[in-house]
């Protein structure tokens, strides 16, 4: 019954931005709630001194003040009550924290990278924007997102979504736009002098419009797998990769056991870290030989390499362990050898 009663109360004064995403009512919800009993508990206790006051002043110079009885019910009255409360608020409130940092698998993915004074968009097809965003309606969007120099933060009010975006690794944060229309995108971090022009549009189209203006690219323009795998082999990564070096086929989300003993998950920060300083997490069984590419790569060639290595992928048994890459990555078998050493299924 609380809902519609906020619902009301925001609609009626216009306090907040537009609802334009699958999250943003339950935000709406939430805060206005918490509004309410901010304002209630103050309003209570404020009304309680002014009656104190009054209705137990000194009234004259000699009087001496009373022991009152103690009142056990009222302690626990304002102890059990505030609490459950302030818990209530915890458990709606970490709910929908799980929910807002747990993007659907089958969420589109989009890559963003922050830089004094504005914002980089990758799209895996090749279409890049400044300052812009467009997304589809309907359909989760995931924004794994990078800065180039100081700490920055992505926030879209209408969507009640905000997410810092830190130098030297990745943050994500998703949504999905329930509204056609175009929304502003702010930088919510102090980031310096140009930090109040940090700005730019989000545009969310219908399916068949987005897919179209996603194939819309400049003739040549390729993907980002497509562009990392040209970098692969321009950077000579491709004579090491599979024979001195571990395979890359079906690495990504993989188990990776380290010659420390530690075993990790070859995510995106891991991938990101062995590409900018390799010594960091050895993997077991291989000498640290991988030059730094660190200062020599730029963020956009970083996410790229990450998106061709994502796309090689491996086949698997139906018990879902990893046997060998896939035909159009095949290693020699030296190399699937020395692979089985580093990924553990």
């Amino acid at each position: 019954m609380m809902y519609p009663l906020i619902a009301e109360i925001n609609s009626s004064f216009r306090m907040l931005p537009d609802q334009a995403s699958s999250i943003s009512a339950r935000y709406t919800n939430l805060f206005l709630f918490m509004c309410l009993v901010s304002g209630f508990i103050t309003l209570a206790i404020a009304t309680c001194i002014v009656y104190f006051c009054v209705k137990y002043r000194r009234r004259s110079p000699d009087q001496v003040g009373g022991r009152l009885p103690r009142g056990t019910w009222v302690e626990i009255t304002w102890i059990v009550i505030p609490t459950i409360i302030a818990m209530g608020m915890y458990i709606w409130g970490a709910e929908l924290f799980m929910v807002m940092n747990d993007p659907p698998p089958n969420a589109l993915e989009i890559h963003v990278i922050a830089k004094q004074w504005m914002w980089k968009v990758q799209h895996l097809s090749g279409r890049r924007e400044i300052d812009a965003l467009h997304v589809p309606l309907g359909r989760p969007v995931k924004l794994v997102m990078t800065s180039h120099d100081v700490i920055h933060s992505f926030f879209i009010p209408d969507f009640r979504v905000k997410q810092d975006v830190l130098p030297g690794r990745y943050s994500t944060e998703w949504f999905t736009a329930t509204k056609v229309g175009q929304y502003h995108l702010f930088c919510a971090e102090y980031c310096g002098s140009g930090h109040s022009h940090m700005g730019g549009v989000v545009t969310v189209m219908t399916p068949g419009d987005y897919a179209k203006w996603l194939a819309d690219v400049p003739t040549g323009q390729l993907s980002s797998a497509q562009a990392g795998h040209m970098l692969f082999n321009t950077l000579g990564c491709v004579q090491c990769h599979g024979q001195t070096a571990p395979t890359m086929a079906g690495l990504y989300g993989q188990n990776v056991l380290l010659s420390d003993g530690r075993i990790v998950v070859a995510d995106k920060d891991y991938l990101r870290e062995s590409i900018v300083n390799p010594r960091a997490k050895v993997v077991n069984g291989y000498q640290p030989l991988m030059p730094t590419f660190d200062k020599q790569l730029s963020e956009e060639q970083i996410f790229d390499l990450i998106s061709y290595i994502q796309s090689l992928r491996t086949e698997h048994t139906p018990e879902g362990n990893a046997t060998r890459p896939a035909a159009a990555h095949k290693q020699s078998p030296p190399a699937q050898k020395r692979a089985g050493t580093e990924v553990q299924p």
